[in-house]
């Protein structure tokens, strides 16, 4: 699969978010994360309690692979939403924001699996 046509001209950007609603409780239950204000569909399958972000566990490897298979529409291979995980989502404070551009320019300076 080419990474670099994810994007076509006219698409719409997306943009991913997230919200800690109560930063002093670290749960996954307390989370909120959105692709242009509509819920992301979590695909579990390292945290079936949901996303996580902040740190390098199972919540944000979901959240990485379910970021990544809106973004391109299939299944993201492992090293993918691995390496994803530990460039962005581990780093994530309470609040963040990834637009697609973002995400593709990273994946085209990554190069593919």
């Amino acid at each position: 699969m080419s990474l670099s046509i994810l994007i076509k001209e006219g698409d719409q950007m997306k943009i991913y978010k997230g919200i800690r609603l109560d930063p002093a409780r670290g749960t996954t239950s307390n989370v909120i994360v959105t692709v242009n204000s509509e819920p992301l569909k979590h695909r579990v399958y390292h945290s079936p309690d949901g996303f996580n972000w902040g740190y390098g566990g199972s919540g944000p490897a979901d959240l990485a692979r379910s970021i990544l298979w809106d973004f391109i529409g299939a299944e993201p291979t492992p090293g993918l939403y691995q390496d994803f995980k530990f460039q962005f989502v581990s780093g994530w404070k309470d609040e963040w924001q990834i637009t697609s551009e973002e995400i593709q320019n990273w994946m085209d300076k990554r190069g593919s699996d």
